[in-house]
């Protein structure tokens, strides 16, 4: 009933004479208006990001530059007047605060409130002793020595051990907890045992041992710390290696011949960076912290140096007859402890990219 059609031959010498292409038939498409690209988006870099939303959380801009302003102080606040750490006038000791321009207020004019069993009275020590060019910012203390000076001086030794024992502390943690975490096994059980009695040693018993070694002073501080202060730092990094060495880059890693710690240390190490840094800023105010309660022992800093454990210390002991020996040096530890918290807290957010959506 179908009459079946009949099949057309195909002959590519047909086909080319049926059309040749021509240049005008490759006409090259302008749609650069037709495509929305987020180019502000597209040009941010992960750390340019993290700046973005570090700078956004107020309570970390303010932790930031509390400290840059207390660094400057340490630096530059020992020499703003014509005193020394050291320097000792008897003649001129236990004298309230006195600052020039301001006393004419009513405010840091040298005044002192005196509480005794008879009552309180209002005494003068410049006035009696005849110091009228005589200013003493925060006061002097029961040796006649500048509160001001030492306490500027002793937060630049408080940070300075803080800062050496904390990088310290990242080094020696962060490698031994990735190696530990990397091999797993028998490796990481020993490693860990190891970590378990470190960690079991009270802080202050390696300090005393420490002692009969060594002279006390800022390095056998920083040893004590180093000693003691990197079990965090190891069990955070042995912790991020246990969720990263099995990620396809690390098998791609081995497949290419790589070795074990140039994996560590090249392909892992900068994955976790993010929390490592926020480690190392928390690790830091628990160190000032620290070194002021083994100076407030007396196990810190010899005299005639000083921290703001060792201030805080002679401070206390003068506290119900000048209380002001004290505030400096405590006002400062608390601020210099609360605003690297601040920053900490500010960097875990910034660093981890889960963050920024909620």
């Amino acid at each position: 009933m179908f009459k079946k059609k009949k099949e057309e031959v195909f002959s590519p010498a047909s086909a080319a004479e049926a059309y040749v292409p021509v240049d005008a038939d490759f006409v090259f498409k302008e749609n650069a208006g037709e495509i929305e690209i987020d180019t502000n988006f597209a040009s941010q870099s992960f750390w340019k990001e993290m700046v973005i939303r570090f700078l956004r959380k107020k309570s970390a801009v303010f932790g930031l530059t509390m400290i840059l302003l207390i660094t400057i102080m340490a630096i530059v606040g020992p020499g703003m007047n014509g005193y020394s750490y050291a320097g000792q006038n008897l003649s001129q000791k236990s004298l309230a605060p006195r600052i020039p321009g301001i006393e004419k207020t009513g405010f840091f004019n040298g005044d002192e409130t005196m509480h005794t069993t008879s009552g309180s009275k209002t005494v003068n020590n410049y006035k009696t002793k005849g110091l009228d060019d005589v200013y003493y910012w925060f006061g002097s203390d029961n040796f006649g020595r500048d509160i001001w000076t030492r306490t500027w001086h002793g937060a630049r030794v408080s940070l300075i051990i803080a800062v050496v024992a904390a990088l310290i502390d990242m080094i020696i943690g962060m490698s031994y907890g990735l190696i530990s975490g990397f091999f797993g096994g028998k490796v990481d059980m020993f490693m860990q045992r190891v970590l378990e009695v470190a960690n079991s040693i009270p802080r202050l018993v390696i300090v005393t041992l420490l002692l009969l070694v060594f002279k006390p002073g800022m390095m056998t501080i920083i040893i004590a710390l180093m000693l003691t202060e990197w079990v965090g730092m190891s069990r955070i990094a042995r912790a991020e290696m246990l969720k990263l060495k099995e990620q396809e880059f690390v098998l791609a890693s081995r497949t290419l011949g790589a070795g074990s710690f140039f994996i560590i240390f090249r392909e892992v190490l900068p994955n976790i960076i993010g929390p490592i840094i926020t480690q190392v800023m928390f690790s830091i105010p628990t160190a000032i912290f620290t070194e002021a309660f083994l100076s407030f022992v007396g196990l810190g800093i010899p005299v005639p140096q000083c921290s703001l454990g060792s201030l805080i210390s002679d401070g206390f002991n003068s506290f119900t007859t000048h209380p002001y020996q004290i505030v400096a040096p405590i006002l400062v530890m608390a601020l210099l402890m609360l605003s690297f918290n601040l920053v900490a807290d500010g960097l875990r957010e910034a660093l981890d990219p889960r963050m920024k959506e909620m």
